[in-house]
């Protein structure tokens, strides 16, 4: 299985009429935050993959059509914020609508986690490091019947802001959460997706293995290739 994972720029190779020519065999796509809407939307349609994703913190509550019409959602997609999901439903069910032979491919659990540390008061999906272990804890009993129907609690943690320690920085805006370092540590995902901190430098670590999870920063995209053991 191939993700195609995105976060924080509009990308021009992705938003352009070469997208499906590049990125075609693609069957899935996660967004970790701070993308408009219509990109996540042009996406989907033109790969007519599943897409889900989590908000960032400059991502608003709603955004504005042309027509006049206000969304809450990117039409087509799949808001997974505090949610987490088997996508191989998803995936299984396109092929079977497209006529395509749906394998019985195994499970694949996704969860997220969006918005970043608290660095104003009228922020919107920012949260002290308290309001982020709410959430998290929120999401714990549909991971907890994960490990009871699956063998196992979770494949995939979406997040936008980076764990504590991890592709983070020092200043408030970019300071990680320590909860998800605790995530992983009690609940193992095989990835944990993230964007918020941006790449400018060649030099940059991008990826970095804690325990059992490889933490990957996406920024801007992140073609990864998934076999449910360890990936690129």
């Amino acid at each position: 299985m191939k993700i195609l994972a995105i976060s924080d720029e509009v990308v021009d190779l992705l938003y352009s009429a070469r997208l499906r020519q590049n990125f075609g065999h693609v069957d899935l796509v996660l967004g970790c935050g701070d993308l408009p809407f219509y990109y996540l939307e042009y996406i989907v349609t033109a790969l007519d993959v599943p897409l889900y994703y989590v908000p960032g913190n400059h991502d608003r509550l709603e955004q504005y059509l042309s027509d006049g019409r206000i969304i809450h959602q990117a039409e087509g997609c799949e808001a997974l914020d505090g949610r987490a999901v088997d996508a191989a439903r998803q995936i299984g069910a396109r092929l079977r609508s497209t006529g395509q032979a749906a394998s019985g491919s195994p499970a694949l659990l996704v969860a997220g986690l969006g918005g970043s540390m608290r660095y104003n008061a009228e922020g919107i999906h920012q949260y002290t490091e308290a309001e982020m272990w709410v959430r998290a804890a929120r999401l714990a009993p549909s991971l907890l019947r994960n490990r009871l129907r699956y063998g196992r609690f979770l494949d995939i943690l979406v997040t936008h802001a980076p764990p504590r320690g991890i592709h983070d920085d020092t200043d408030p805006a970019h300071i990680g959460f320590q909860v998800f370092r605790t995530l992983m540590d009690v609940f193992r995902p095989r990835l944990l997706l993230h964007g918020h901190a941006h790449v400018y430098r060649s030099d940059t670590v991008t990826r970095t293995r804690y325990k059992d999870t490889q933490v990957i920063n996406v920024y801007p995209y992140r073609l990864i290739e998934w076999d449910g053991a360890d990936h690129d």
